[in-house]
């Protein structure tokens, strides 16, 4: 009962903490909050969004982020057939080798490579993005509080400056980044990408939709650590009854 109560009392200091951090990540600003449908006991990914993500991914983020946790072949979770993990992989281009005669060339992505970094290193990306380093996004949900509604929010959050307000020159004035200064200029735009399903690339549904890719990516595995879990729950439940069972025909033998 005591460790139960030790449990209880971390998970309620979890909670507590996490929303004050999610608040900080917003400059002391509440984010946005989004019913994810992969969020809860029983939920599940989107397919159709994170595919959709993927193409905002490819399209608009990877010029600058990388996301070099994340390997071609894992899209296949996410309802691509495998000839079409092989196209995508064939996208990108890789150093290969050495051949026959020692030398290093270049070759196609194949399904077993993971998402290139854009820049060799990061003195290279802070060169071509004004000092900023863009983060790789593998676990970028996971790594910011607010989790999925922080990435959202900051997407949707950029602003024309307030009156009174001092921008440093080279920055972009957003509701929820920490200081309201951010290095990256809004990185979605109306109709930015052009959708294969035909959905409207409204800047709220290219957030939400690279939103929920990137939170696959950070957390591939997560439909299958809540079947587990619900399997053990179910498990416990019927050993809790056969259990309360036997006892009661024991007793009832004593008496």
């Amino acid at each position: 009962m005591l460790k139960l109560i030790k449990s209880l009392s971390a998970a309620v200091l979890l909670s507590v903490v996490t929303l004050s951090g999610a608040q900080a990540s917003g400059g002391g600003v509440d984010l946005k909050s989004v019913n994810w449908q992969h969020t809860g006991l029983f939920g599940t990914y989107d397919r159709a969004a994170a595919q959709r993500g993927l193409q905002v991914y490819q399209e608009v983020c990877a010029g600058c982020h990388g996301l070099n946790q994340v390997a071609f072949r894992t899209l296949q979770d996410l309802g691509f057939t495998e000839d079409e993990v092989k196209a995508i992989a064939k996208e990108y281009e890789f150093e290969g080798g050495p051949n026959d005669d020692g030398d290093m060339f270049d070759r196609a992505g194949k399904p077993f490579d993971k998402f290139p970094n854009p820049f060799a290193n990061e003195k290279a990306a802070r060169a071509s993005n004004g000092g900023a380093f863009p983060p790789d996004l593998s676990l970028i949900v996971k790594a910011r509080v607010g989790f999925e509604d922080y990435l959202y929010s900051l997407m949707t959050g950029y602003a024309d400056t307030p009156e009174g307000f001092e921008l440093t020159e080279g920055m972009s004035y957003n509701a929820y980044f920490p200081g309201h200064q951010i290095a990256m200029p809004a990185p979605i735009s109306e109709e930015g990408v052009e959708y294969s399903d035909g959905t409207k690339a409204t800047v709220d549904q290219m957030a939400k939709d690279v939103t929920v890719f990137l939170a696959w990516a950070a957390e591939p595995k997560l439909e299958q650590r809540k079947h587990m879990g619900l399997r053990v729950i179910l498990f416990l439940l019927v050993m809790t009854g056969l259990f309360f069972a036997v006892k009661k025909k024991i007793w009832s033998d004593l008496h």
